[in-house]
């Protein structure tokens, strides 16, 4: 068989492949979260477009889902377009989703009766495309019904967020089970940001890549999203620097 149509062939079943696997390139966009920590770790350099990603709480906000609400909204923020946010409790706070960079006119809430509305609601967010990105607040998250969801965010191009909350905590056990999802995120709150005065300093979250597809697990603190919906890494020796820097300071004009 002539080489070109060797070459040919190959083509055609590598096409092939990655039309199953839902893994062509061609869709391969990614958000960057802008922290080398985390960028670096992931397979296209951020948080992918064409794909479900799940977000959970840690501690108790697995139930009040405060913190994974505003990691979220931070991504969401950096998206262009607007943001549809399926959901039975209406309990959040915009001026909150608003300080890390998600404007009240850039989102549409999709209020549902119950999981199998939200859920149905989200589908079709996902396949009718154009978003930023669609957000749904889901205490289940069957495999079937991930895959769907995965399924509709390929066609598009779409990505989607989905925020586990539970109504007890007892629930949370089944965040282990597997699911369609490319990443799967917990957030947790930890001391703010120390000042050299007293006062409350930025919030502090830590970040825990529990599953990603074709990468590995991590976990990094962040400084919590600005007003841009942007994070930071926290370096630990920066108040020591700073306590340093003072110490010389005073000793110099002393």
């Amino acid at each position: 068989m002539p080489i070109r149509a060797n070459a040919q062939i190959i083509a055609e079943l590598r096409e092939a492949i990655e039309k199953i696997d839902g893994s062509s390139r061609r869709s391969r966009k990614a958000l960057a979260f802008g922290v080398p920590e985390i960028d670096n770790r992931l397979p296209n350099g951020g948080l992918a477009y064409s794909a479900i990603h799940e977000i959970a709480g840690g501690g108790e906000d697995v139930v009040h889902g405060a913190i994974s609400a505003l990691f979220t909204a931070g991504i969401a923020a950096r998206t262009q377009g607007p943001i549809l946010w399926c959901l039975t409790r209406t309990d959040l706070f915009m001026p909150g989703l608003a300080q890390v960079g998600l404007k009240p006119g850039r989102v549409i809430f999709v209020e549902c009766k119950d999981e199998t509305a939200i859920a149905e609601s989200f589908e079709e967010v996902l396949r009718f495309g154009g978003t930023g990105a669609a957000v749904a607040e889901l205490v289940r998250l069957p495999m079937d019904m991930s895959r769907r969801f995965q399924l509709a965010a390929e066609k598009t191009g779409s990505m989607g967020l989905i925020i586990r909350r539970w109504r007890r905590q007892s629930q949370a056990t089944d965040y282990g089970n597997p699911t369609a999802a490319a990443t799967r995120w917990r957030v947790s709150a930890m001391p703010s940001e120390p000042l050299p005065v007293q006062g409350v300093g930025r919030a502090r979250w830590l970040l825990e890549l529990m599953r990603q597809r074709a990468g590995e697990s991590f976990d990094v603190e962040v400084n919590a999203c600005d007003g841009r919906g942007h994070m930071s890494a926290v370096h630990n020796d920066w108040y020591g620097r700073r306590y340093d820097e003072r110490r010389t300071q005073g000793r110099t004009h002393g």
